[in-house]
């Protein structure tokens, strides 16, 4: 099996830059996002459920999930976002189980890459990867990235950040630090370069001779 190496960082802090660029040195990467997008498109895994325990006036005319409407009702009542990730997170560790497998069996990946955002807020992840990377900055680049990328105002970021584990309860789960604060998109593909191979020499020194 593929060691599993797990990427986590707040909103704004270059994760999924990182989690790519892990992709262009052959690892194999699985977006928790993207699986979860997946999940609450028309026809997804997760529509008939959320229809039926949340209400039908969350699925568009489309079929998928109103995520505007969704997102307000999750931030509003924080019972009401536990409802839906019950719902949403036992569909997505299926759905990273699967890939995980499929890459383990199928693919020549020397790495598979779990980018997760809400890796620091769930105990379970800890049993499931073999290390994990926290990509770290200061809060007010979070934010300054996050308003150019999005054109939020800075009190929904602040809301976003809010419902997100804090900085200090990332890097305790951190085995590695990428710390992308002032670093140029050149610099930081050197850097996760550098932490690659790291990684490839850490998992090969503990392989029986």
């Amino acid at each position: 099996m593929r060691p599993r190496i797990g990427i986590t960082g707040g909103i704004g802090s270059g994760k999924s830059t990182v989690a790519q660029s892990f992709a262009q040195w052959g690892c194999h990467v699985i977006d928790a996002d993207q699986i979860a997008r997946s999940l609450t498109l028309a026809g997804g895994a997760g529509i008939s459920p959320i229809a039926a325990q949340m209400g039908a006036h969350f699925i568009n005319a489309d079929g998928a999930l109103d995520r505007a409407q969704m997102r307000e009702a999750a931030f509003r009542d924080p019972a009401f976002k536990a409802q839906l990730e019950g719902i949403l997170h036992p569909l997505i560790r299926q759905h990273i189980d699967q890939q995980y497998q499929y890459a383990s069996s199928n693919t020549d990946a020397p790495l598979v890459i779990f980018d997760i955002p809400l890796l620091a807020e769930s105990s379970q992840w800890s049993a499931r990867l073999d290390q994990v990377i926290v990509v770290d900055c200061l809060e007010r680049t979070q934010i300054a990235r996050v308003q150019q990328r999005n054109q939020l105002p800075e009190s929904a970021i602040e809301a976003i950040m809010a419902q997100q584990a804090s900085r200090l309860q990332r890097l305790r789960k951190a085995d590695w630090v990428l710390w992308n604060e002032t670093l140029s998109l050149q610099a930081l593909g050197d850097e996760v370069f550098d932490l690659y191979n790291r990684l490839i020499a850490n998992f090969r020194s503990r392989q029986p001779h």
